[in-house]
C-alpha cells in the first residue's frame, strides 16, 4: 500500500475544500438550515408529531441525510472529474498507486467533507429543536457509511460523466428525487399500502429509516436491513469502481 500517495491526493483534495469553505461547508449548511425552519416551521406548526416526535426533530435525520448524500456525490464526482478535464488524470494513471490507493483518497476526502458538513448540521439543529440520540455508535456508523457509499458513487459518476452537465444529471434528476421521496420529510406508513411497497425499491428508504432508529428508536424497516442495504450498495458500487479501472472505461478524455 503506497500510503504517501494515498496522503498527497487526500490532502490535495481536502485544501481544495478549505480554500473554498464558503461553497464547499457554509452553503450546504444554510440551505439545510432554509429546509429545516420551511418544513420545521410552517409545515411543522401544523403537525403536531409523527411516531410520538415533534415534526422539527423528526425531519432532522432526513435533513442531514438529505445534505449528505448531495455533498458526497458532488464532492467526490468533481474530485476526480476535474483531473480528467485538465488532462492531469494522466499523471496519477502513470504513477505506481493502484486504483484502491487512488480510491482512497478521492473518495476518502470526499466522505470526510461530507462527514463534517453532517456534524455542522447535527450540531445546528440542536438550536431548533430538541434532539435525542438514542444511539451514537450507530448514528456514527450510518453517517460513515452512508458518506463513503455515496462518495462511491460520486466517484462512479465522475468517472462516467463526460462534460460538466452530465456531472450534475444524476444528483439533480436522480439522488435529490429519491431522498424526498425516501421518508425524509414523512413516514412511509402515511402513504397507501400501494405507494409503501413502491417506497421499498428506493434505497434511500433505508438509509433514512436506519439513521432515523439511531435517534428515536423509530423506523420504517428493522435496522439489521437497513445496514445491509448500506453495506450491499458499498460493495456494488466498489465492484464497479474496480470495472471501470480494470477496463479503462472513460478514464481518458
Amino acid at each position: 500500500m503506497n500510503t504517501q500517495a494515498v496522503k498527497v491526493i487526500y490532502k490535495y483534495e481536502m485544501l481544495r475544500a478549505w480554500n473554498t469553505i464558503l461553497q464547499s461547508f457554509a452553503s450546504p449548511v444554510i440551505s439545510t438550515i432554509l429546509y429545516f425552519v420551511v418544513f420545521g416551521s410552517a409545515i411543522g406548526s401544523r403537525i403536531e408529531s409523527v411516531e410520538g416526535i415533534s415534526y422539527g426533530a423528526f425531519i432532522v435525520p432526513g435533513l442531514i441525510m438529505l445534505a449528505l448524500l448531495t455533498q458526497s456525490v458532488s464532492n467526490a464526482s468533481f474530485g476526480i472529474y476535474f483531473p480528467r478535464f485538465t488532462g492531469t488524470m494522466y499523471e496519477t494513471l502513470s504513477a505506481p498507486i493502484s486504483f484502491i490507493e487512488i480510491v482512497l483518497g478521492y473518495v476518502g476526502a470526499a466522505a470526510t467533507k461530507s462527514f463534517i458538513i453532517g456534524l455542522i448540521i447535527l450540531v445546528t439543529a440542536g438550536f431548533f429543536v430538541e434532539l435525542k440520540i438514542a444511539h451514537p455508535i450507530w448514528m456514527l456508523s450510518f453517517l460513515i457509511l452512508t458518506c463513503i457509499s455515496f462518495s462511491l458513487l460520486g466517484f462512479i459518476i465522475g468517472l462516467w460523466a463526460e462534460s460538466f452537465e452530465q456531472l450534475q444529471l444524476i444528483p439533480l434528476l436522480v439522488i435529490t428525487p429519491l431522498v424526498f421521496l425516501g421518508g425524509s420529510f414523512y413516514t412511509i406508513d402515511m402513504l397507501p399500502p400501494a405507494w409503501q411497497t413502491v417506497s421499498l425499491f428506493n434505497p434511500v428508504v433505508y438509509l433514512v429509516s436506519g439513521f432515523r432508529w439511531s435517534f428515536y428508536e423509530v423506523s420504517d424497516v428493522s435496522v439489521e436491513l437497513s445496514l445491509l442495504m448500506v453495506l450491499l450498495f458499498s460493495v456494488i458500487c466498489l465492484s464497479i469502481v474496480w470495472w471501470m479501472f480494470k477496463t479503462g472505461y472513460r478514464l481518458k478524455r
